[in-house]
């Protein structure tokens, strides 16, 4: 490849564009998404890329499978998938913290890369608030470790990082101005960076087991109510704690005929949430003249002790297994939750067995907190003043349902959309088939992904709008509002131009891997400053044609790129990072102090791995 190459006008353009978008990047008086709209129509403007061209990247391959992943991470997100995987490894962690934050993270990390990384830390963020609720651990323990542990896990395939996505539609647009005589750049398959991706996972796991109690210490973290901590929230001020058990009612129990509020006013009676009396008529938060029969199931929440006297006292099978309400307690969908009442509330003066509150809002009220005394005896007939804090159990649908006519105020954060436990399986099968589909040679990634989007789709796992909602707009077009940028870094010359540059400044015969090194390290201090999905697309041309110059592999080089420009664990421009910082209380300082001394090993793993697998 000739290194002297003239620079042309063409190329002066391109590069003054490149360096005006990192610059308004870095200093961020314009958003980002914003920004690389200005530099696509500046695109257009000055002819650098033809005008039939110019809005290609919004059907590129790489901004669909974006699109793709984050419909699919909703999708998953409305079954309750990752509550059930909180209490797997809350058991499978038998009580030991180093084990359970290593099995969070390696959880974490194996899930990344079959979604869009923020996707899977937004999935990832109430875990993790669960499970520092129920250990008591710093929930900056948890965070940063995940984080990086989704950062590198999405390595392990194409789709889970945007860099990885964008790579495959750089390498093959390139292809239109290699030199002659140089080989044609293929796409990569689905997971050919797996070997590479499992050996940052490795070293990112190994890194936080080891070094993790040091470099994140037990720093102090704000304390919130979210669903994710109903457990020991509620059991630490209000005594409502246990677990829920279902009970079913035999021929010869003094509670057949008997209504749901005889019931409760039993001795020893734990709390009574939800009731079936029929084949499809089961109810959370029944009301209290509903009446127990024969065959019913009853569900309960308490003691596993106090549960199995009542039980036994009142002759009613006892099973821990939710075989009938488990949809209904599901996390996702139902909880306790704490509200107010306000000075203008219609409750006021009035009990809860007046209002109805199970029969007209279907919520069942536990406790009421009164001037720092909580009222849990014969809360039904407690006449409710303004200023009560009054503790509910419901669906979170209803909860949000009774909480527009303002008669109270909802203070705990609490699912607002639909959840839809009962498609769990459903949308883990269509999980796997598109990955089983995206495996196929013969089908691009991007179609395999928009047939488990379609499937989900047509099973009613989301809505449509639900779909529409679930997509970041403003990811989107950042990326392809920048795809044409990358074009034409590479086909105005610029790119060869600098390579060209480079290779004169440097000493002769140099290995591939000292170059692939320089890469890695401008590609991660780019990441660094102007986010993963710019610095992808201005140095994986460059890396290509330094390859090329170099004598080196293209595909090499490129993959070297993209992976260093998703390493950046430092700065909140990654969206990931910026997720965690706020909830775990990190400040640069600390993001740098623990993500530095990582991301330099991520570096140097890359480059050995990528030259050992090419």
């Amino acid at each position: 490849m000739d290194t002297t190459l003239t620079l042309t006008t063409d190329m002066k353009l391109v590069l003054g564009l490149v360096l005006l978008t990192v610059v308004l990047f870095m200093f961020e008086r314009l958003r980002a998404d914003l920004v690389a709209l200005v530099v696509l129509v500046l695109l257009g403007l000055t002819g650098l890329v033809a005008p039939e061209d110019l809005f290609n990247g919004f059907s590129s391959n790489a901004v669909i499978c974006v699109i793709a992943t984050m419909i699919l991470g909703a999708g998953l997100d409305r079954t309750g998938a990752l509550n059930r995987l909180a209490g797997w490894l809350l058991r499978r962690a038998r009580g030991m913290e180093k084990r359970l934050l290593l099995l969070t993270t390696t959880i974490a990390g194996l899930n990344s890369p079959l979604m869009q990384s923020p996707a899977v830390m937004a999935l990832y963020l109430p875990v993790a608030s669960r499970l520092s609720s129920r250990t008591g651990l710093p929930l900056s323990r948890f965070l940063l470790p995940i984080a990086a542990a989704i950062i590198m896990g999405s390595s392990l395939t194409m789709v889970g990082s945007s860099p990885l996505i964008l790579l495959n539609d750089l390498l093959v647009s390139s292809n239109s101005n290699l030199p002659s005589g140089t080989a044609v750049l293929h796409p990569l398959k689905m997971f050919a960076p797996l070997p590479v991706g499992l050996a940052l996972l490795l070293l990112c796991l190994a890194y936080f087991h080891f070094f993790g109690d040091r470099l994140l210490g037990n720093g102090e973290e704000k304390s919130a109510v979210t669903p994710a901590r109903t457990q020991s929230y509620f059991a630490k001020s209000y005594g409502i704690e246990g677990d829920v058990y279902e009970l079913t009612v035999g021929a010869e129990s003094p509670l057949v005929g008997m209504s749901l509020g005889e019931a409760e006013a039993k001795h020893g009676a734990p709390l009574l949430l939800a009731l079936k009396t029929g084949s499809d008529d089961s109810r959370l938060a029944p009301p209290a003249d509903a009446r127990i029969w024969v065959g019913s199931v009853i569900g309960v929440m308490g003691p596993k002790q106090e549960v199995a006297d009542f039980a036994q006292n009142n002759f009613l099978r006892m099973s821990a297994r939710l075989r009938e309400f488990g949809d209904l307690f599901n996390p996702s969908r139902a909880g306790i939750s704490e509200a107010v009442v306000p000075p203008n509330s219609r409750f006021i003066g009035k009990t809860a067995g007046e209002l109805q509150l199970r029969r007209q809002q279907r919520l069942s009220l536990l406790a009421i907190n009164r001037d720092k005394d909580v009222i849990g005896e014969d809360v039904r007939n407690v006449k409710l003043h303004a200023g009560d804090m009054l503790v509910l159990h419901s669906i979170w649908t209803d909860l949000a349902a009774a909480a527009r006519s303002r008669d109270f105020v909802v203070v705990t954060d609490y699912p607002k959309a639909e959840q839809r436990p009962h498609k769990f399986k459903i949308a883990m099968t269509i999980f796997a088939i598109t990955i089983l589909v995206a495996l196929s040679s013969r089908i691009p990634i991007s179609i395999a992904l928009m047939t488990g989007v379609a499937g989900m789709l047509v099973c009613g796992v989301l809505k449509i709008d639900e779909a529409y909602s679930a997509i970041s707009w403003r990811t989107v077009f950042l990326m392809a509002c920048l795809i044409p940028l990358g074009w034409a870094v590479d086909s105005t010359g610029a790119a060869a131009w600098v390579a060209g540059g480079m290779l004169d400044k440097l000493p002769d015969n140099l290995p591939p891997w000292v170059l692939e090194a320089a890469i890695a390290v401008i590609t991660s201090v780019f990441a660094a400053m102007i986010g993963n999905v710019g610095s992808t697309i201005v140095m994986v041309p460059l890396a290509i044609n330094l390859a090329i110059a170099s004598g080196g592999n293209p595909t090499a080089f490129a993959l070297v790129a993209a992976l260093s420009g998703s390493n950046n664990i430092v700065t909140m421009s990654n969206p990931v990072v910026a997720m965690v910082a706020g909830p775990a209380g990190y400040t640069t300082t600390k993001l740098l102090r623990v993500g530095l001394p990582l991301v330099l090993a991520y570096i140097a793993l890359t480059v050995v791995a990528v030259n050992l697998l090419y």
